[in-house]
């Protein structure tokens, strides 16, 4: 059997804020509860507009439209804190302002990922406290909300 080659995935991610709070989806793993931005994996010929709206309302029960274009960073797994669950997984993430329809009440959709346990709206008073990846987020609390300075990130977590 051939191994498959390695490759590099995209994704497309949301960034909800109100009222001073993110929403996140809530994974667990063998350290507990961890959050990440909802979102995720871009497929073969897949807009990323496309792919945010059918990931969004896998994760959140809410299909959310791409606003302004907040930042793009890569995770190249085998340098983070998952490396041996990641050693080959690379992504490129683009992540998106996005607004969230009114009414829509965010909770865990039908295709959740393996890991996720649930969405929160996370107190960005607080967020440093928690752990959350991408943790250089953190540095991007200005006033109840997420000011990002820099388009492109590089390889973070």
């Amino acid at each position: 059997m051939t191994p498959r080659p390695l490759t590099v995935r995209t994704a497309a991610r949301a960034v909800v804020v109100r009222e001073g709070r993110l929403l996140a989806i809530t994974m667990r793993d063998q350290e507990g509860i961890f959050y990440i931005l909802p979102g995720g994996g871009q497929r073969h010929s897949e807009t990323l507009a496309d792919a945010l709206r059918r990931e969004t309302r896998e994760e959140i029960g809410v299909a959310l439209d791409p606003g302004p274009l907040l930042y793009v960073r890569e995770y190249i797994g085998k340098n983070h804190t998952f490396a041996r669950e990641h050693r080959n997984f690379h992504q490129v993430e683009i992540v998106f302002r996005c607004v969230l329809p009114p009414n829509a009440a965010p909770c865990a959709g039908a295709g959740r990922d393996n890991r996720q346990v649930g969405v929160e709206w996370l107190e960005l008073a607080r967020f440093d406290t928690y752990r959350f990846f991408p943790a250089f987020l953190k540095t991007c609390v200005r006033n109840g909300d997420l000011v990002v300075e820099r388009l492109y990130w590089g390889d973070l977590n």
